[in-house]
């Protein structure tokens, strides 16, 4: 069945979305004893080079050491990297609407339900996407504004979000492949164990040549939430994992998908 393969906020500090302070031990209590000992290594060197880790709650710290195999050194410097990147890309602590104008106008993204874990669903359509006119810099923060939009959606206990992404109608006039591995890096560097499930849904043989580009630069953790969905079976499959209560109406569920600048 399958194949793997609002309004602007007030200021906040630039890590608000991941700001706890204290993670209780309920929130860790799936952690292994090798992850709680290196969460507090890996704290503890971070907090070293960069003030701005102490803002950041464990479950955060243990995602990124997850990526990492629980590797306290590359986990670390990942997380560094990922601390100076949001700095730079929302130094007010969020991205105004305003900044990403021409991607919000595309209407591509969208957001409805939960599935059965609890997850976020977030469904786009890669028909209504084109190469900004104004380089590159516009759908990077169009990109991080909606993985923040996500995260902020996440019930308490949930990490992970569930992506639902429609190729149908996608030509030449949409591929942007700078903009796809943007994207890509931008889930797998600075949004590490978000993505709990990816269905690739409505795929026309042109889009799978340039999926062959992407594919070599997907990490293999990703790799494995990656389903694509045959179209007979398309409802069959969603339903496996969605509720169809909280499945979007377009597929045969029951939930009119929003806008994600309006979620």
């Amino acid at each position: 069945m399958e194949s793997v393969v609002s309004p602007e906020p007030s200021q906040k500090s630039p890590l608000d979305s991941s700001s706890k302070q204290v993670t209780t031990i309920e929130e860790l209590k799936d952690s292994t004893d090798a992850e709680l000992t290196k969460i507090g290594l890996m704290r503890a060197f971070v907090e070293a080079r960069d003030p701005f880790s102490k803002e950041v709650d464990d479950l955060t710290i243990r995602r990124f050491l997850r990526a990492r195999n629980l590797d306290v050194e590359k986990a670390s410097a990942m997380f560094l990297k990922y601390l100076k990147w949001k700095r730079s890309i929302m130094p007010n602590g969020y991205i105004s609407p305003s900044e990403i104008a021409e991607d919000i106008a595309q209407e591509k993204v969208f957001v409805q339900g939960l599935d059965k874990k609890g997850r976020p669903i977030v469904v786009a359509f890669a028909a209504k996407h084109f190469q900004s006119k104004n380089g590159a810099d516009g759908f990077k923060r169009y990109v991080a504004f909606t993985l923040e939009k996500l995260c902020s959606r996440m019930p308490p206990g949930q990490e992970k979000f569930l992506s639902i992404a429609d190729i149908e109608g996608w030509g030449y006039a949409n591929s942007d492949l700078r903009g796809y591995l943007n994207a890509l890096s931008t889930l797998q560097d600075c949004y590490p164990e978000r993505l709990g499930k990816m269905f690739i849904v409505h795929a026309p043989y042109l889009f799978m040549k340039i999926w062959k580009m992407i594919y070599p630069f997907i990490d293999d953790n990703t790799k494995k939430k990656i389903v694509f969905v045959e179209n007979k079976k398309l409802k069959s499959t969603l339903l496996e994992e969605i509720e169809e209560s909280q499945l979007p109406d377009i597929y045969g569920g029951q939930m009119a998908l929003v806008p994600i600048q309006d979620s």
